[in-house]
């Protein structure tokens, strides 16, 4: 008796129906929908929840389409990262629109918790200038090196984000005089209309430079790397949100304008190999950064990766050594980045964190005594100006942030970037979407969140009494250990001595993972020399 009153609603929408007919014929009409919605929830087969509960079965899925909204609104605390803090997004928000930034009342922070980290400040602070926050990003082997922001827009591409959101951040790059990551999709008519500069990304897809097979075009490379607005070409090894995974842009998502600037058939499958078919050992990785320096005609060429086997990053560096060939840059992915989607397993499990994977380039580049040859870049979370020193402490010498520059285009973290439905118009090609992202008001909200977290690094690069963040180091932040402790730094991390990775030079006392995958690691192929369990 008690389990059918699951049906009375149902029953209750019948009988409401023809009751109603003589008062309310609306009303009737609505209840006779529906009853009809529940005998066709009764008969499906699809939902189990409906079968059981005709009509009121439907709210447990409302319930659940507006679950992340009424957490994000109502349940979330101010610094619950899920994956930015509400408070992380405000900052952004208040920023991009030149608001008050600032706080009051105090941290909110557990600053004797576990983890808590904090930037020492001198007696004698100073007045950095934040238009001097460039560097040089170019090595001897490049004839065009580029004056780089140390703080610039992350790969996304065209096709994941829309093409209101690309005019909006190169308009932004252009005014504020930072770089733009293209993303492996390569560089559409959107990219080109403000002359905000490029950097180029070239992944195994080879867009923009493939030929019909899909295999790289050198004439097609030459012809877009001539452009003056790109200014540094980008090899994609891998990707944070999910490394060592291809992807697959579906047919029906193929615009016109997609294949026209991916250089792809309009009406397939967009396809985006796992592993590049240019190369397949260190050795062909580092003959394929010279021959894209050629043809760029000197521009600073790079990779970006999120580091996995510690030996097969050790085979890039030992082919660096045994070519000549350096590149002019290295970016580190984080696996804690992403901006699209990806596999649950791949966003969670695969990858090394941003932070460990830069210290471990730091430490390989200068055991090898090339530190100050190859410029670093990481990306990875960054979005405060405390990320971009703590990124500099680590071994970094510029940062590149995603989300940080999609909040600053109105992104409000709903999570659907993967489903063409974003409620912003940042992520989807839907054109009545993406028509709600007004270019010009947004473009000015990319510059100013940029101009504005500069202006904060240089009030702490200020503080602790330097001129310029490169000047930052692990020794200058505090962290409290697991024990609760506060220490340097620098001493959690692993060090690598300058030249400590040279001929002739032990391993016997160097930090993991160089003591063990040093040494077999090979210049050769991505293998290692002996294998243990």
């Amino acid at each position: 008796m008690i389990e059918s009153i699951r049906f009375v609603p149902w029953v209750l929408t019948g009988f409401g129906s023809v009751l109603l007919f003589l008062f309310s014929p609306l009303a009737a009409l609505i209840c006779f929908g529906l009853f009809v919605l529940g005998c066709r929830d009764y008969k499906q087969t699809r939902h189990a929840i409906l079968r059981n509960y005709p009509v009121i079965g439907h709210l447990r899925f409302m319930l659940e389409y507006i679950r992340p909204e009424m957490r994000q609104y109502f349940l979330e605390n101010d610094e619950e990262k899920l994956p930015f803090s509400r408070n992380q997004r405000m900052m952004v928000y208040s920023r991009a629109k030149r608001q008050n930034d600032k706080r009051g009342f105090g941290t909110i922070k557990a600053v004797y918790g576990q983890d808590s980290e904090w930037l020492g400040h001198s007696a004698k602070p100073t007045e950095a200038d934040p238009k001097k926050f460039r560097i040089t990003i170019g090595g001897p082997q490049c004839s065009q090196p580029y004056q780089a922001s140390i703080f610039n827009i992350s790969a996304m591409s065209f096709g994941s984000l829309s093409p209101n959101a690309i005019l909006a951040l190169n308009r932004g790059a252009q005014l504020g005089g930072f770089a733009h990551d293209t993303g492996e999709g390569s560089i559409s008519d959107y990219h080109r209309q403000n002359g905000g500069d490029l950097i180029w990304e070239i992944g195994s897809g080879y867009f923009g430079c493939r030929t019909p097979e899909g295999r790289f075009d050198a004439e097609k490379f030459a012809a877009q790397a001539s452009s003056a607005q790109v200014k540094m070409i980008e090899i994609k090894l891998s990707q944070g949100a999910k490394p060592g995974h291809g992807g697959v842009l579906p047919a029906a998502k193929v615009t016109i304008e997609i294949a026209s600037a991916r250089g792809v058939p309009l009406g397939q499958d967009c396809v985006s190999p796992a592993s590049h078919s240019e190369f397949s050992t260190p050795l062909e990785l580092m003959h394929f950064i010279a021959k894209l320096r050629t043809l760029s005609g000197g521009k600073p060429v790079g990779f970006k990766l999120c580091i996995g086997h510690p030996w097969e990053w050790f085979g890039m560096v030992k082919a660096m050594q045994v070519t000549d060939i350096y590149p002019d840059f290295i970016v580190v992915d984080g696996s804690e980045g992403g901006t699209g989607a990806a596999p649950v397993e791949f966003s969670d499990h695969v990858g090394m964190p941003m932070r460990e994977g830069l210290r471990l380039v730091h430490n390989t580049l200068m055991g090898i005594g090339q530190r100050d040859r190859v410029a670093i870049g990481a990306s990875g979370k960054i979005i405060s100006a405390f990320d971009i020193a703590r990124a500099i402490a680590l071994g970094a010498d510029w940062c590149n942030s995603a989300r940080g520059f999609m909040f600053a285009l109105g992104c409000i973290q709903s999570r659907s970037c993967h489903t063409d439905h974003c409620p912003t118009g940042v992520a989807t090609q839907d054109p009545q979407r993406q028509r709600a992202l007004v270019v010009p008001d947004k473009a000015e909200r990319v510059y100013h969140f940029h101009e504005k977290t500069l202006e904060a690094l240089a009030e702490l690069v200020s503080a602790a009494g330097f001129e310029h963040p490169s000047e930052i180091s692990a020794d200058h932040i505090m962290v409290r250990d697991q024990s609760g402790h506060a220490v340097s730094l620098a001493m959690t991390l692993p060090v690598v001595e300058l030249n400590a990775l040279n001929a002739g030079a032990g391993v016997d006392n160097l930090p993991e993972p160089f003591r063990h995958y040093w040494q077999q690691a090979t210049a050769e192929n991505f293998e290692r020399r002996s294998r243990t369990r």
